[in-house]
């Protein structure tokens, strides 16, 4: 049996080692296209947010850099929001 020439590259990776570099592709290139946010990765790659962040550890998928002039993620604000009664 000859392999595709695309699949060459895989084989001798071995089966679960081609699934893992594979998935590590996906992962890094659905986070360049969405410039590093892992939110919008994973509603692309129709993945739940925690998952996609378990498999960004396990795979050791390293983070593009933000594109220029763009700010770092920070940790969100607590805010106290007053409610009004009757109002959810």
């Amino acid at each position: 049996m000859r392999l595709n020439s695309g699949m060459e590259e895989w084989a001798p990776l071995g089966f679960r080692g081609a699934v893992e570099e594979f998935k590590r592709r996906l992962i890094e290139t659905a986070l360049r296209q969405s410039a590093g946010n892992r939110t919008h990765a994973a509603r692309c790659l129709g993945l739940q947010r925690t998952y996609l962040l378990r498999l960004i550890r396990d795979l050791g998928v390293s983070a593009p850099p933000a594109p220029n002039g763009a700010r770092q993620s920070t940790p969100a604000k607590s805010v106290d929001t007053p409610r009004t009664p009757g109002v959810k």
